[in-house]
């Protein structure tokens, strides 16, 4: 069988001009990187599209393959004759030479060019990592000039980024040297995905927006213990022109020649999850179908899609896909990856309590219609995928396989008939948030823990709890919540697989996030900066003789 950069090395992309054209841009807002790419610069936005969210079960190591069901589903309601286009994140170089590898779909579902959008693209996150960096260096500097704000050294909120997996920088000590070279003060590095000018970015409806945010980016506070923001730097200008293009959405194409946006990056157990709200709304203004993802399981990416994202930019889904596959809720039914080959309808059955968990929470919680992509694979056996399917329907949802990794949008054809039958039915879809944002930080956190996941006690460390005052003190109470936790889990222990209830989840941080307007719950032992395995990814990539590329996937 063919890798996925093989496959895709082998389509001829339509000129990303004639992709432009098939949506109907007009010519002066595409700005070709190429002949593969552009970014798109069209300011009328005017959203009309069917909004469709792929989310997915708690993801496990057998995988689920949630990307590739959201470009095969695209694929699909183009092959159907829909208007469609799908909007995916960008691909962090962190998974990319860590553990999961590429974020650019997989098989025949896969968006081009492959290796270029797996390998700084058009260094969108390059451009925010420099951003959030010349944020730190001016921080730096204004303390070592004088520090006419009174910046206190040992209460600096800013963190540096870069957009590696490196736990050796978690914790590190700035200003070492001589007198000229800065105040000594510890200090870190989070992951480019899990920085707040990422998230500003992925947030910010335009221009104007996107620089009062990231002048109310909470940097220290000064020896009174007032905040002091970006803006007191005189730095969001500075930090808007680094961020200039990267703001323009990016398009590309699927394998199948179907549009693509792909553009902006934060994960979803760490950060918010979701691509840009600029190109999620300019592939709305041009498309009648838009396919976008959510990050992780829905526990994760799809609770901070509606909460956040659909809540501060008025946006809906007509309809959820919860992607599963049968070798991932045999994981959750206690299999291990070793014997995921093997029949096992008990351990299927037992782990579609994970998938149901899953699916109350979209229909019950937040009141949404779904529909379940079994994403199939040789070994699933007729009895496996019918226990599937009879779990969904005693939920009244109804689950059809999909098999567009083998076939492309072919596979999914069965997927998308049923997607807009239920988009159709749906007309105006309205969402039933998880909480109010009147609700104290305290009491959205637990609402959150408790509803979403499952949880039976929620706790707060005495540094959570002095966390959530300062921050209600400082008039930020009324925020959404973003919750990091492991991805593997309801729970904040990744062993805890299946549907485990009654857990206590213990929230050991609490931060503010003022510029992209929500407050980080820290729960258990999950970490801002990833570490790389012990064999990473990177150790079986190679750059062949004439400059094509192996073990990218």
């Amino acid at each position: 069988m063919l890798t996925d950069i093989e496959i895709a090395s082998k389509i001829i992309p339509q000129p990303i001009t004639k992709i432009a054209e098939k949506l109907g841009i007009p010519t002066e807002s595409v700005e070709p990187y190429g002949l593969k790419k552009a970014k798109v610069n069209y300011t009328k936005i005017n959203p009309k599209a069917k909004l469709i969210l792929v989310s997915a079960i708690t993801p496990t190591p057998a995988g689920e393959g949630k990307t590739t069901v959201s470009i095969g589903l695209t694929d699909a309601l183009s092959r159907i004759g829909k208007n469609a286009c799908v909007c995916i994140r960008e691909p962090s170089l962190g998974p990319v030479f860590g553990v999961k590898g590429g974020a650019a779909g997989g098989g025949y579902a896969q968006v081009i060019p492959m290796e270029e959008i797996n390998l700084h693209f058009t260094g969108d996150i390059h451009a925010i990592s420099a951003a959030n960096n010349l944020l730190a260096a001016m921080l730096d500097n204004h303390i070592h000039q004088g520090n006419e704000l009174r910046i206190h050294p040992k209460k600096i909120a800013l963190k540096r980024c870069i957009d590696l997996n490196d736990r050796a920088l978690r914790n590190i000590v700035v200003g070492l040297g001589g007198p000229t070279d800065g105040q000594v003060r510890d200090d870190g590095f989070y992951i480019t995905a899990a920085s707040e000018v990422m998230a500003i970015l992925c947030l910010a409806s335009n221009i104007e927006d996107l620089k009062t945010r990231l002048g109310n980016i909470l940097v220290a506070y000064n020896y009174d213990g007032g905040p002091v923001y970006a803006r007191d730097l005189k730095a969001e200008n500075a930090l808007a022109i680094l961020l200039r293009e990267a703001f323009k959405p990016n398009l590309v194409q699927t394998l199948e020649g179907t549009p693509a946006f792909v553009h902006g990056g934060p994960f979803a157990n760490i950060a918010h999850g979701c691509n840009s709200v600029i190109a999620t709304k300019t592939a709305m203004t041009f498309s009648d179908y838009v396919v976008t993802e959510a990050g992780f399981g829905a526990d994760l990416g799809a609770e901070k899609f509606l909460d956040i994202k659909c809540r501060q930019n008025n946006l809906s889904p007509s309809c959820v896909v919860i992607v599963a596959t049968v070798r991932a809720l045999k994981m959750h039914g206690g299999v291990s990856k070793t014997n995921l080959a093997t029949p096992n309808a008990e351990a299927v059955r037992k782990g579609c309590e994970n998938l149901k968990k899953h699916l109350e929470n979209i229909t019950l919680n937040f009141r949404l219609t779904a529909v379940v992509a079994i994403n199939r694979f040789e070994a699933d056996t007729n009895e496996e995928i019918e226990i599937v399917k009879q779990a969904c329907l005693s939920l009244g949802v109804k689950a059809e396989i999909t098999e567009v990794f083998l076939h492309g949008g072919a596979g999914g054809e069965a997927l998308a008939h049923e997607v807009v039958k239920l988009c159709e039915n749906n007309k105006n879809p309205e969402i039933e948030f998880l909480y109010d944002l009147s609700d104290s930080i305290d009491t959205k956190i637990t609402k959150i823990c408790v509803k979403n996941y499952g949880a039976g006690k929620v706790t707060f460390s005495p540094k959570a709890r002095n966390d959530i005052s300062k921050i209600t003190e400082m008039g930020y109470g009324n925020l959404p919540v973003v919750i990091a936790k492991t991805q593997y889990s309801f729970s904040e222990d990744p062993t805890l697989v299946g549907r485990p209830s009654g857990f206590e989840i213990n929230i050991r941080e609490v931060q503010l996030r003022s510029g992209s307007h929500f407050v980080v719950a820290i729960a258990g032992d999950i970490m801002l900066m990833p570490g790389l395995p012990k064999i990473p990814a990177a150790n079986n990539m190679i750059l062949n003789a004439d400059g094509s590329i192996s073990g990218l996937s």
